[in-house]
């Protein structure tokens, strides 16, 4: 089992940028391939970005690609999520999330596959 504790979130300008991470507790973080979804007020949740258990694999919503990078570091159990050239419709709850057992770049994208959840950080981006 791994709990999560998201941070860095906040209230920045258009253009801006932010580092989100994610802080895991347990002894078996490197097991499990993590994400970060966001759901902004109204709206579902949706995928953002991922990565795998080595950190040798990334994936990326179209809408982020190009601005966010995820990355990760199995030895301090944090998973990190750069986001540039913030947009106010990057607005959202974050949430990291981690997940075991994907078979197939799909599951990355999808979070019925992630087991485990943060509480979220607040991102606002004003115009």
């Amino acid at each position: 089992q791994v709990q999560l504790v998201e941070s860095g979130g906040g209230l920045v300008q258009a253009g801006d940028s932010l580092r989100l991470s994610c802080a895991a507790s347990g002894r078996t973080f490197s097991l499990y391939n993590m994400g970060w979804f966001r759901q902004a007020p109204g709206k579902e949740r949706e995928f953002v970005a991922a990565i795998s258990r080595s950190g040798g694999s990334t994936y990326y919503a179209d809408s982020v690609k190009g601005r966010f990078t995820i990355s990760r570091d199995n030895a301090k159990k944090t998973v990190n999520l750069q986001m540039n050239s913030l947009k106010p419709e990057d607005t959202a709850v974050y949430y990291c999330a981690a997940g075991l057992s994907f078979y197939s770049p799909t599951n990355y994208y999808d979070g019925r596959k992630y087991a485990y959840w943060g509480q979220g950080t607040q991102v606002i981006v004003s115009s």
